[in-house]
């Protein structure tokens, strides 16, 4: 996968889990939960965005490993979902992956 690539998958993942926090019960662990997941889905896509203009490649590497860091932070975020019953994994699975 080059920059490009994935550059346009960190955003399809951003705006994927902005839609699912809309559909989201409005309850008080939802809120908690959606807060959570938009922070960190957000900030995969803006990280390697930032990634892609280091300045050298001890740079480029350090911001690679926030964007892996976000990146398992939002997997845990949806994890949560699915085990806490307010989303099917079934409804999940494709964003999972």
């Amino acid at each position: 996968m080059n920059e490009h690539q994935f550059k346009a998958r960190t955003k399809q993942l951003a705006l994927r889990v902005i839609r699912l926090v809309e559909v989201l019960p409005q309850t008080r662990t939802a809120d908690v939960i959606s807060k959570q997941l938009l922070r960190s889905a957000t900030s995969v896509a803006a990280n390697y965005r930032a990634a892609c203009r280091a300045k050298s490649a001890a740079d480029l590497i350090a911001k690679l490993a926030i964007v892996e860091e976000e990146a398992d932070e939002t997997l845990y975020w949806l994890e949560l979902l699915v085990e806490s019953g307010l989303m099917t994994a079934d409804k999940l699975k494709s964003l999972m992956q």
